[in-house]
């Protein structure tokens, strides 16, 4: 699946859990590669560097939406096991 598909795809989850993606011009982009989850007046987003290469687009989305429940919405088997992979290594309180 090419880079832009699966961005394509991530967008359309993110926009189903009621997650809003913004493409802005970052000042600086630092080691998270330029973008990320946030939550703006109470309202989740995932803001990314409009200058981010579609891979690392797909990246940013997948690790933001990889801690949401996504089990109620159509994705492709690659997809899912994508977020399911960024799920697995998310660190869990002890």
């Amino acid at each position: 699946m090419k880079a832009e598909q699966l961005t394509e795809i991530l967008e359309a989850a993110a926009q189903q859990l009621g997650v809003k993606v913004q493409y802005e011009m970052l000042a600086a982009a630092g080691p998270t590669g330029g973008g990320g989850l946030c939550k703006v007046k109470g309202e989740w987003r995932v803001i990314i560097d409009k200058k981010t290469a579609p891979s690392e687009r797909a990246s940013i989305l997948a690790d933001a939406l990889a801690p949401m429940d996504t089990e109620g919405i159509f994705l492709p088997p690659k997809v899912r096991e994508m977020l399911a992979q960024r799920r697995a290594a998310i660190p869990r309180p002890s």
